[in-house]
């Protein structure tokens, strides 16, 4: 790997995603995406199983072969699994230990700080204005509403995603009485800001959205391009049509869709997608496939870029 490359991953509670990234260029090199299911089973035990640790270990090598780099040279972070499980620091010094990979659990702040950093780029790349939006990202373990507005951003974590909603709701059965009390933990976050966010466009990043715009064109799992996909527009009503899609279609033919691994919260996720609409009072929202792996990769860039100069 050349030094003016990075490698930046993030483990998110469902996801593991690489980028190869060019600091002197600020361009996307190579990728790499596997679901690695960390949380799984973590609502229940309160602990990352060492079934998820080993799929983690086995999604490093791959990753560190296919885009030729050593674990231990990547800035590594992870985010609401590992904040929540009472045995992260026995994991992280396993991935350490057995894969050279030094991951760090990044807070909140941090991680919608970075994703912004990267939706900022993205909207750039696309020419569409970039100075005053929110952001939605729908994780596994967490959902991150963040508002950028002029040089200020306005960030509220909410401690429920798309793999630890699925596994209460499966558990109790209650999904949509839970949807109804978090709607009210948005209320009070938008309550919270002292201006408009009527003409601030909507924009949401992560695989819900970005599943579901791929789902709209027709694009399947397999064949997936995300630069069909930055910038699109999905309306609330392609939510609707997406719903309809997963369940009406056999369990082969949405995995073809969706990918292995993520059926089960595809539907959890898109409620998840639907409530914002309906609390932010949005008919459409733009989709990126950027998010928390390219704001790493940019903000490792520009703080060498600083130090360079």
């Amino acid at each position: 790997m050349k030094k003016s490359e990075v490698i930046s991953i993030d483990l998110g509670s469902n996801s593991f995603r690489v980028l190869k990234f060019d600091c002197l260029n600020f361009k996307i090199l190579d990728e790499y995406h596997q679901v690695v299911g960390l949380a799984d089973g973590l609502v229940n035990s309160g602990i990352i199983s060492f079934e998820a640790q080993i799929r983690v270990i086995e999604a490093l090598k791959t990753a560190s072969e296919k885009l030729n780099f050593d674990p231990k040279d990547a800035v590594c972070v992870t985010t609401a699994a590992m904040r929540t499980a009472k045995n992260s620091k026995e994991v992280l010094e396993f991935f350490l230990k057995n894969s050279g990979a030094d991951f760090k659990i990044i807070d909140p702040y941090e991680e919608a700080r970075l994703t912004l950093l990267a939706i900022k780029y993205a909207l750039k790349r696309e020419k569409l204005p970039s100075k005053n939006f929110m952001v939605l990202d729908i994780g596994g373990g967490s959902t991150e509403l963040t508002i950028s507005c002029d040089d200020e951003f306005f960030s509220r974590s909410f401690d429920f995603g798309i793999v630890t909603m699925t596994q209460k709701s499966l558990k109790n059965g209650n999904l949509f009485e839970d949807l109804k009390k978090r709607e009210e933990e948005v209320k009070e976050f938008l309550s919270s800001l002292d201006f408009s966010l009527k003409d601030f466009p909507f924009v949401a990043t992560a695989g819900t959205p970005t599943t579901l715009a791929a789902v709209k064109i027709g694009m399947d799992y397999f064949n997936y391009d995300k630069d069909k996909i930055n910038g699109m527009v999905l309306e609330y009503e392609d939510l609707e049509a997406g719903l309809d899609i997963l369940k009406t279609k056999t369990i082969e033919e949405t995995t073809r869709l969706v990918g292995r691994g993520r059926v089960e919260f595809m539907e959890v996720g898109t409620y998840i997608y639907k409530m914002f609409f309906e609390v932010l009072g949005k008919s459409n929202s733009i989709v990126f496939d950027d998010g928390l792996r390219e704001g790493v990769a940019i903000d490792f860039a520009l703080k060498k870029e600083s130090k360079a100069s």
